[in-house]
């Protein structure tokens, strides 16, 4: 089905603004969008069963046993398999969204992995027990780095904890998207499931922001979330031979539209390592700098007002190695900061 068409045919309730309706919607919205992560698309009875549901004349257990009940008489035929996972996929999303249930854990994630996959992927609700790479077209081909199988379970008890004593208190929203981002990214790069990793960490995130009363702006992940994937990946890949490096900013935006509102133009082309390179046909090269400090120049020429500690996140160097490298390239006369540390932007020196 033509993504425009069911986006406006759900969107008409949202317009609507009857409540009972609106929060209905706004999940089948999300719900179905997210199936884009995995180029699925959801079939016209799926669409049509969504709208009884909507209207209120069925309730979501209803929902799933017409679904069921359509795949049961289409037989185990392989043209069905990616509609009926689109379908029953949205459809549990949906549920598990309507629900107000929130564990903040592990096991929080692989629960929502079982119940969206549970029939439709043999290791549904299972970490995976191998290691795997992914061909990215934005990375022409190449593949992120995840983590070994081996330190799966060690590696998610590591970021939840970290999480879970951070204190977002007092903090900006620049301040709060960087670190959700920063969070997200690094249990996405996991990788805890080989199939369906990316929509149980937008569902698992989608829920984490509402425990902290944010407004999710829904139409951003409805009609984003293939972009979603590849700012994970843009967020979680380098390489230093290709000049390429680990670039949250993508994330962020995505970030900034779904809890502000914000409208930044968020395009999968512009995460492309060629395009990215192309945009730097003039960038500044300086041959008296190391490798580290090319890297450096290279990611303030595209973010001016980024702050030591990221750059240290995206280099995977120590903030005071940051410092010391900065610190020579001031002397050196390539870099200078103006107008202060707090509000403040690195200069690079033609």
């Amino acid at each position: 089905m033509n993504k425009e068409k069911w986006n406006l045919e759900l969107s008409e309730y949202i317009k609507q603004g009857e409540t009972s309706r609106v929060e209905k919607a706004r999940n089948w919205e999300t719900a179905i969008g997210l199936q884009e992560v995995d180029g699925l698309k959801p079939t016209r009875y799926l669409l049509d069963t969504a709208k009884e549901h909507i209207e209120g004349n069925i309730d979501i257990e209803e929902v799933k046993n017409r679904i069921n009940s359509y795949y049961e008489k289409q037989g185990a035929r392989k043209e069905f398999e990616r509609n009926e996972e689109a379908d029953k996929v949205s459809v549990r999303i949906t549920e598990i969204l309507s629900e107000n249930a929130f564990n903040f854990s592990p096991l929080e994630l692989l629960s929502i992995h079982k119940r969206l996959f549970i029939g439709i992927y043999s290791e549904a609700g299972k970490y995976r027990d191998y290691n795997f790479t992914k061909k990215e077209w934005i990375l022409n081909d190449d593949t992120v780095i995840y983590s070994a199988y081996e330190s799966i379970n060690d590696a998610l008890e590591y970021d939840f904890n970290q999480e879970r004593v951070f204190s977002y208190k007092n903090l900006s929203m620049d301040e709060s998207i960087k670190h959700l981002c920063r969070f997200i990214s690094n249990i996405w790069q996991v990788h805890p499931f080989c199939e369906g990793n990316t929509r149980t960490t937008a569902v698992f995130l989608i829920k984490y922001l509402r425990t902290f009363g944010f407004n999710v702006n829904d139409d951003v992940f409805a009609e984003n979330s293939w972009y979603f994937r590849n700012a994970l990946v843009r967020a979680n890949y380098k390489n230093y031979e290709k000049n390429v490096f680990e670039d949250i900013s993508y994330l962020e935006k995505f970030f900034y539209n779904l809890l502000t509102n914000t409208n930044y133009e968020l395009k999968n082309r512009y995460m492309h390592i060629d395009y990215n390179q192309s945009m730097k046909k003039n960038s500044t090269s300086k041959k008296n700098c190391t490798l580290e400090q090319q890297a450096i120049l290279n990611i303030i020429e595209n973010n001016p007002m980024i702050k030591q500690e990221d750059i240290a996140l995206s280099i995977n160097k120590s903030i005071r190695t940051v410092k010391n490298y900065m610190a020579d390239m001031q002397d050196k006369g390539i870099i200078e900061r103006k107008n202060g540390k707090r509000n403040g932007e690195w200069i690079i020196k033609k």
